[in-house]
């Protein structure tokens, strides 16, 4: 009655030693280490890397517990921080500004569990440290720049379909393009609405002028709004990968907040400067035909910018290309007076719009704005004194070799479809986020303890056993939260802390209708039959409609409260089988061989 078959104790025991094997990774904590990262593209981390790195530390004497190398990156794990902080100055001097050397942290973990991808679970913000930034997106920027783009593409299409204009402007939303005559407008009408299917068009005439009007229709200014988002997330991920940090959380808040955490790193201030920047290039053509009066309003198809002199120069609202056509940007110096520079790649498109914008406008002064936080400066502004192709753009001006490094990285990573700006700032220290480890730690072990004494204590060895699946509960809750590489944050521990607490439940219900069984008169072996028989319905009861709320949770809430229903949904799940198979595995293991049962000790 009370036995299982030989393959549900192999079951358990092989499910028991998989969650032995991947919790034991978060018991060897982290060490103080450094991350390399190759910052050019033609650079790649491989041997020679990981060669040159192992020399310059042996060389300068420093103690390196383990080097290793990945698909991106060399890390280099140390016993203490003061040895960490000396190997990535020694580093970032030796291997030059072709490398990004980050802080990082590895676990101490044996390289033979990493070999079964058997790894620590990460630890969120407010248990390992690091910095936390709500970012809020400026939508109508979004639309500006497609507004913008539209405006440049009206003119070059009218250009190639050789159809007569008198100029294209843009006043808000709208781009209002000028015609002489009533034929050229309904030709230029018709091809335009074949090639631009995000647009509507309309026509108005005033005095002389027939005017053609375009506007972005309501669902193509929601998909630019949209992409803008998933574009800003993308960069934003570009930018944190070449800050070298280690499991970073960059996700979406709401229609327009993105969120990104940083845990364990230790230059927030850094951190917080490339991120929080918003660098967009614009090149346009400076209007030297009006000149600037002094006044703070540009005239009307014009743009004013300071330079890094702080001369005010009039520049051409019409855009020849963008940041977007970057493939590559690398800091280095002009060969001309040897002054800090950015070398610029760009894809086919933009060379060949770099191309003609050049070949069309020689003599004349091309303006390279560098926008950041909303605001353009002009970097340079340099004569164009004859066609450039290749793809191969220079800009250099008043910058220091510091700034052209940041330019390049801001560049490289890539351009944010529209601005951002931070609206929440949070620092956690890592001596908080170990007192936070500790807390949490204390207070489920506490919290298991407690429940160990009040369960032996009322149902003697029913309790010991039930205390025995309440630990193989908690171990299998650790080991699938490591397989999943869930990023454990307070919230999460809260969550481990109630998983126990309905786990124990399960096992109390069993416990009582055993109980119950035996006052009626049933004999040993039957009330425990019964017992576990009868009480499962009740569990699955309880627990699905736990489960119900978890994933509600889940899919409705964000960040932290993700986070625990994540572990809640989990723990369910790992409490089913645990208070279920793992309890009664157990006590057919002491009691179903007794054919002459006589009395079961459950208080």
């Amino acid at each position: 009655m009370n036995r299982y078959s030989l393959w549900k104790y192999l079951l358990i025991l092989i499910v028991f030693m998989l969650g032995f094997l991947y919790t034991l990774p978060n018991f060897y904590g982290e060490s103080p280490a450094v991350q390399v990262m190759p910052l050019r593209v033609n650079i790649k981390a491989d041997t020679v890397l990981l060669q040159r790195v192992t020399e310059a530390l042996k060389t300068a004497n420093v103690d390196v517990e383990i080097i290793s190398l990945d698909a991106t990156s060399v890390k280099a794990r140390f016993k203490d921080e003061d040895t960490q902080l000396k190997a990535k100055d020694i580093l970032k001097a030796r291997l030059g500004d072709d490398y990004v050397v980050a802080l990082n942290l590895l676990s101490r973990s044996p390289h033979w569990l990493s070999k079964l991808n058997a790894q620590p679970m990460y630890l969120g913000l407010d248990l390992r440290g690091g910095v936390h930034f709500l970012m809020q997106i400026d939508m109508q920027g979004a639309v500006n720049k497609a507004v913008d783009a539209a405006t440049g593409d009206i003119r070059s299409n009218l250009r190639e379909l050789n159809i007569p204009y008198s100029g294209v402007s843009r006043d808000g939303n709208v781009v209002f393009t000028k015609f002489r005559d009533e034929a050229s407008r309904n030709k230029a009408e018709v091809e335009l609405k074949q090639r631009f299917n995000g647009l509507t068009f309309s026509d108005k005439t005033e005095g002389s002028d027939f005017l053609l009007l375009a506007r972005l229709k309501p669902e193509e200014e929601k998909r630019i709004q949209e992409s803008a988002v998933q574009q800003n997330l993308l960069t934003l991920r570009n930018r944190v990968n070449e800050l070298g940090v280690a499991e970073p959380v960059i996700q979406q808040q709401g229609l327009n907040r993105i969120v990104v955490q940083l845990p364990g790193v230790q230059d927030t201030a850094r951190a917080k400067d490339i991120l929080g920047r918003t660098a967009t290039l614009e090149v346009r053509l400076v209007d030297e035909e009006r000149q600037f009066s002094g006044g703070t309003t540009a005239p009307f198809g014009t743009d004013m910018f300071k330079d890094r002199d702080g001369t005010m120069l009039l520049v051409k609202k019409n855009v020849l290309f963008t940041g977007d056509r970057i493939n590559d940007a690398q800091p280095g110096f002009d060969s001309r007076d040897n002054k800090p520079a950015v070398h610029i790649s760009l894809d086919s498109v933009g060379a060949r719009k770099f191309k003609e914008a050049t070949r069309e406008n020689v003599g004349k002064r091309m303006a390279i704005i560098l926008f950041e936080k909303g605001k353009g400066e002009i970097v340079t502004a340099p004569v164009i004194n004859e066609e450039i192709g290749g793809g191969r753009v220079q800009i250099s001006g008043s910058m220091t070799t510091s700034e052209a490094q940041d330019i390049s990285l801001l560049l490289r990573a890539g351009a944010l479809a529209a601005p951002m700006e931070i609206i929440e700032e949070r620092t956690v220290g890592p001596s908080l986020g170990a007192d936070n480890i500790a807390r949490g730690f204390n207070s489920t072990m506490i919290g298991f303890a407690a429940i160990a004494i009040f369960m032996i204590a009322y149902y003697m060895m029913f309790g010991v056993v039930s205390v025995l699946a309440l630990g193989v509960n908690l171990l299998l809750l650790v080991a699938l939260l490591s397989m999943l590489q869930a990023t454990l944050t307070l919230p999460g521990m809260a969550g481990i802390a109630l998983t126990l607490g309905m786990a124990i439940d399960a096992n109390v219900l069993i416990n009582e209708r055993i109980r119950e069984e035996l006052r009626n008169g049933n004999s040993p072996q039957a009330s425990i039959h019964a017992g576990y028989e009868r009480a499962l319905g009740t569990i699955l009861d309880s627990n699905i409609t736990t489960l119900i709320a978890g994933i509600a949770l889940f899919m409705f809430g964000s960040g932290a409260i993700r986070g625990f229903a994540v572990v809640l949904c989990l723990g369910i799940l790992t409490s089913m089988f645990s208070a279920v198979l793992v309890s009664r595995a157990l006590v057919n293991l002491i009691y179903g061989r007794k054919v002459r049962l006589t009395k079961v000790p459950i208080g």
